[in-house]
């Protein structure tokens, strides 16, 4: 099958918006109605979403449920979601309102008994986002870089019963210059879950080349927002999406 594509929805305050490397401090606003942002891209041919809550990642507020839970009924697509989720409350909140997995990061990371029981339970419903600066895991809203390094951690996430990782090079998200093609290439050749590519992807011959060296999706997010890629496009030429 094809390479899965992933349209990105980041919201804050019930906003879409994207920031840049994971600075807070320098996010645009791209719409103050994330549905009809989640509709457009349905009506290109998407049937696959990333939503991620920051007030969540940075706050653990579950400030944009509500919006959440409007995107995943409007749109009927298979939606993924992350952002703060760290206990089996807000895990089973999203998956009752209609979401296809959830994503732990923080709590992935710091509590890997919580993670055992979650994918025990919920098996490939619990995806798990890892997020890296200069290979190490960053938690916390990439506020805090760990000392564990990313392609390892992957490595044990298979152990457990992971089925997918969604991995970010943060030194690469939203600055349009393109995504760590070497990275994935490396994470391919190991004994890993299913991987995700996250961070910078700008053009439609960096997704072929995933697309080849069996990455199982791809994240689409600034690139859109700033008309770097066309998202029907990129779905007309990669096809398989339904």
């Amino acid at each position: 099958m094809a390479i899965k594509i992933f349209p990105a929805i980041d919201l804050r305050d019930g906003k879409a918006v994207r920031l840049t490397r994971g600075d807070y401090d320098c996010m645009t606003v791209y719409s103050d109605d994330p549905v009809s942002v989640a509709k457009s891209f349905y009506e290109a041919g998407a049937r696959y979403l990333h939503i991620v809550d920051l007030d969540g990642a940075k706050d653990g507020t579950t400030a944009n449920f509500d919006t959440i839970k409007r995107i995943v009924a409007a749109t009927g697509m298979y939606c993924e979601v992350g952002g703060g989720i760290r206990d089996e409350e807000r895990i089973k909140g999203y998956l009752n309102m209609g979401a296809g997995r959830v994503i732990l990061g923080t709590a992935a990371v710091n509590d890997p008994e919580f993670l055992k029981l979650a994918v025990e339970k919920y098996g490939d419903k619990i995806a798990v986002g890892v997020d890296a600066d200069n290979g190490y895991v960053a938690v916390n809203g990439w506020k805090e870089i760990t000392k564990v390094k990313g392609i390892d951690f992957c490595r044990k996430l298979k152990t457990i019963g992971v089925k997918s990782v969604i991995y970010t090079d943060i030194a690469k998200d939203g600055g349009l210059s393109g995504t760590n093609l070497e990275l994935y290439k490396t994470l391919v050749g190991q004994d890993v879950p299913a991987i995700t590519a996250s961070g910078g992807i700008t053009d439609l011959q960096e997704i072929v080349t995933l697309d080849k060296m069996g990455i199982d999706s791809a994240i689409l997010g600034k690139a859109l927002y700033a008309g770097k890629l066309n998202l029907k496009s990129v779905i007309d030429q990669i096809g398989g999406q339904e």
